[in-house]
């Protein structure tokens, strides 16, 4: 471990026993996942600005407010996951790190994880600076130190929220301890591409991980002709359709979840049943799929009017 601030080099590796993650795969290899004890590990993904961050806020709201112990990991430099849960902009894990030099055992879990609305654990990983390293090796070590503060253990469920499209090995590191990625996409044929994309990783990891598939949220769409046409025909299950509705704008304007949000309009209480029949839906299909991604060029003449 360097202890000039900075993080170490860690070389790109086959996957277990000699495998890769796909056909012309250079990625860096994590640990080897450690057993989690039970707790449900879910993934977030989605093209970049689709609500995410958002929809894994919102679905942990709701998941605490049904009984379950959660905590949310913000797996974006940004750290911006968790703001609508803390009301604040928390420490992230690698400038804990940095703070201590590096000395992992010298952190506490009040340093790194911090406590949100309904209970809800919150953990930023952040990153290093831009071009400077890898994303992945931070979401690698920040599942170990909540593994070595056995915060997995008194969970029920994790939601890592995943920065943007899939194109490398760090921000798909996520996919090698979750059991179920869920994709969050609009009615748009940028949005459903880059569905496309994130199948294609999925199903890379799931060769050698346990990660499948869980499902379909459409974010904010009115329609959903575009999304059809691609899950028909890829044999994806749309688990929730939430709605083109302002007060989900606003809820983040409020640094707020819409849990957390006042009123009782019409619209708060569409909003918030979507997220809570959001919720349901993940705990009452544990399984995941196997789903094979479309050529670039065959979605392409799938999708737009006929």
């Amino acid at each position: 471990m360097s202890t000039n601030g900075t993080l170490p080099v860690v070389p790109p590796v086959r996957g277990k026993d000699g495998a890769g993650d796909g056909e012309g795969s250079l990625q860096v290899h994590m640990d080897v996942p450690e057993d989690t004890d039970g707790a449900m590990i879910l993934a977030i993904y989605g093209k970049g600005g689709i609500g995410k961050s958002t929809t894994s806020s919102n679905l942990s709201a709701a998941l605490a407010l049904s009984g379950k112990r959660v905590l949310q990991v913000g797996c974006d430099p940004k750290h911006d996951s968790t703001f609508t849960l803390t009301r604040t902009m928390i420490p992230t894990v690698i400038d804990t790190l940095a703070e201590v030099d590096f000395h992992a055992e010298e952190l506490r879990p009040e340093d790194f994880v911090h406590e949100g609305f309904a209970g809800v654990m919150c953990v930023e990983t952040g990153g290093p600076p831009a071009g400077t390293g890898c994303g992945g090796y931070v979401v690698g070590q920040t599942v170990k130190l909540l593994k070595q503060h056995h915060l997995l253990e008194d969970t029920d469920v994790v939601i890592f929220d995943v920065l943007g499209d899939v194109v490398c090995g760090g921000f798909a590191a996520p996919l090698q301890h979750a059991e179920r990625a869920f994709i969050v996409t609009a009615n748009d044929f940028d949005s459903i591409f880059a569905m496309n994309r994130i199948v294609a990783a999925i199903k890379a990891k799931s060769k050698n991980y346990k990660v499948r598939v869980g499902g379909v949220v459409a974010n904010r769409s009115n329609a959903t002709d575009q999304i059809d046409k691609f899950t028909s025909r890829v044999g994806l299950e749309t688990l929730q359709v939430v709605p083109d509705l302002d007060v989900i704008r606003r809820s983040r304007l409020s640094k707020c979840t819409l849990f957390e949000m006042e009123g009782d309009s019409a619209e708060l209480e569409m909003a918030r049943s979507s997220y809570m029949n959001l919720a349901r839906a993940v705990l009452g299909r544990p399984g995941g799929q196997d789903v094979d991604p479309m050529g670039d060029a065959e979605i392409f003449n799938l999708l737009g009017f006929d």
